[in-house]
């Protein structure tokens, strides 16, 4: 899988510093930075800031914004401001590099944190965007590298259709462009990855470049435990890589909903995944939503999928666009069906040659 880590965050960083200093000789606080009403000079301290930002707080494991930034001298010059720049990029790359698999600071959109995947991604972005934004007001030619805008569209912009190259697709997602097909966008936000509690588990949103990694046979970015990811053992079984292919699919489709995807079930106590649960998409037009759920072998009788399915049931029938939860099982399946009903599921009529279960909102 192709990473989005520290060296990416470097690599946009040394890219964006390359192009503008070409423009450093130029008058920065008297050129607006392309469509916006930001001067050069101040998105460029705007994106220092917040490189730096973003590095206090995934270095500090900050649970709120406290307020990290910087503030330049009003004498400083433009090569100053780079100077900056590159220490943000420095920074930002090296809190990456030492933080945890499963740490996780404040971001407030739209769940309130993001991993260290997340920050890189977030990060990129920002480098890369602003960038374009003075380089357009510089008059200076910029064309970033495609995988840095993959990488980025692929964990921070689930909901964006890929299709057309990366980096155009990038600037239409971000109301700085336009796309053959596609009406413009007016207001976006990008979107970190859903992460559910559910007691001795956290439920962490796959994805779709995780997606595509396990459903190649990679890991996906998770520390698995050794019989993981479960594969499927009897016809008719979608196991984590089968339900990762489809997810994968809806994606490149344009019919994938983030919040409705699959998520990775990572125990707390040593961050090993043990299975996967998810949704087989958003919920209908009656606001019934499927459930699916597997296992590894040797995480089986602990009682997580259990917890998992609390959690996650919970979360959905919260919301208001469900009213049902609803899993199906063959009737051989006596295990998967204590599940359920230990996740407060019942029995309803069969559909064909399975079983169904339902948890209802107190709204249905």
């Amino acid at each position: 899988m192709q990473t989005m880590g520290g060296e990416q965050v470097t690599e946009a960083v040394a890219y964006a510093v390359s192009v503008l200093e070409e423009g450093a000789g130029r008058d920065w606080e008297g050129t607006k930075a392309g469509a916006s009403e930001w001067s050069c000079r101040f998105t460029a301290e705007h994106l220092a800031g917040t490189l730096i930002a973003y590095a206090g707080r995934l270095a500090a494991r900050a649970r709120q914004d406290v307020g990290f930034g910087t503030v330049l001298d009003d004498d400083a010059g433009n090569a100053d401001i780079l100077d900056v720049l590159r220490t943000g990029g420095a920074l930002l790359a090296a809190a990456i590099a030492t933080a945890p698999r499963e740490a996780r600071a404040f971001h407030p959109y739209p769940y309130g944190s993001a991993n260290r995947e997340g920050f890189a991604a977030m990060g990129v972005t920002e480098v890369l965007l602003h960038t374009y934004d003075m380089a357009t007001g510089l008059g200076l030619p910029y064309d970033p590298p495609a995988e840095l805008c993959k990488g980025a569209l692929e964990r921070i912009f689930p909901h964006v259709r890929p299709g057309h190259a990366p980096w155009p697709t990038l600037l239409w997602a971000t109301g700085r462009g336009d796309l053959p097909g596609r009406p413009p966008v007016t207001e976006w936000r990008w979107r970190n990855n859903l992460v559910i509690p559910a007691e001795r588990l956290t439920l962490q949103g796959v994805t779709p470049a995780a997606a595509a990694d396990l459903a190649a046979g990679g890991p996906g970015g998770f520390d698995w435990v050794d019989d993981g990811p479960y594969e499927g053992e009897e016809a008719g079984e979608a196991g984590t890589r089968t339900a990762a292919g489809m997810m994968r699919q809806a994606y490149e489709q344009g019919r994938h909903r983030p919040e409705w995807g699959i998520f990775a079930l990572v125990r707390e106590e040593d961050g090993r995944a043990v299975g996967a649960m998810g949704f087989h998409g958003p919920p209908d037009e009656e606001e019934r939503v499927e459930v699916g759920y597997d296992l590894a072998a040797s995480a089986r009788g602990n009682g997580y999928a259990t917890q998992a399915l609390r959690a996650l049931s919970a979360w959905a029938v919260a919301r208001d666009d469900v009213r049902t939860v609803f899993a199906k099982t063959a009737p051989a399946n006596t295990a998967s069906q204590a599940v359920l009903t230990r996740g407060g599921f019942r029995p309803v009529p069969s559909e064909g040659d399975l079983r169904v279960y339902e948890l209802r909102s107190e709204k249905a």
